[in-house]
């Protein structure tokens, strides 16, 4: 087996994993099995709540909010069809941030979990699982990180960005619980659905898009 068929076998098999446990946690909320684990980091979350923190949660809240999905959209295309001109590269960042975004939409009125409804910070409406922030957040600085990390050529400085990547995601899915407007298993829904359609844009960029020529016929640079 060659090196490239061992990593996409890798991605599909963790495109699947992530969707089983995507699968498990939405059983778990269907039955009210979940309950307990909601509660407790609730209690443990909100139970930090004082004016200065929760002015920084607005903020992490902010940055998975779509008009960051929109800027950071903005600079990925200048990044990355202008600068390096890697059109294939913004596909795959398009792919995975917009696939997100739709299959947020479509989980949510699949499964309609009515938010919290108890001690909001903020005012929101909607469904409440799975989060959209969360899942936005996951696709967002996961992509960027994936296509930043392969032209970072320092150990330190790829092990930053992902570093900060896993870090204002974490944070965003905690913004979401301390504000009241999402349940713990919402943002942890969150994650693992946009973990496993992360695994399957970067499964298509690997098989399809990486080694294939441009729109002129030329030769891929990415």
């Amino acid at each position: 087996m060659t090196l490239r068929r061992e990593r996409l076998r890798k991605l599909i098999t963790a495109a699947f994993i992530f969707a089983v446990l995507f699968l498990i946690v939405a059983v778990l909320i269907e039955t009210g099995h979940i309950a307990w684990f909601d509660d407790a980091v609730i209690r443990a979350v909100q139970g930090l709540e004082n004016d200065g923190l929760t002015r920084v949660m607005k903020w992490f809240t902010f940055l998975g909010s779509s008009l960051m999905a929109v800027i950071l959209s903005v600079l990925a295309f200048f990044f990355l069809m202008v600068v390096l001109k890697h059109r294939r590269e913004l596909l795959m960042f398009l792919t995975a941030v917009g696939g997100s975004e739709l299959w947020n939409l479509l989980l949510k009125y699949a499964i309609q979990r009515d938010r919290p409804n108890t001690h909001r910070l903020i005012e929101i409406t909607g469904y409440s699982f799975p989060s959209g922030h969360s899942m936005g957040a996951f696709s967002l600085y996961g992509a960027f990180a994936f296509l930043v990390w392969r032209h970072i050529p320092f150990l330190a400085g790829r092990i930053a960005m992902i570093a900060a990547g896993v870090a204002l995601t974490l944070l965003i899915g905690i913004s979401r619980i301390y504000l009241g407007v999402h349940y713990p298993s919402d943002v942890l829904g969150g994650f693992l659905a946009s973990a496993a359609w992360l695994m399957v844009s970067i499964l298509l960029f690997e098989k399809y898009w990486r080694h294939s020529g441009n729109l002129h016929g030329k030769p891929g640079l990415a």
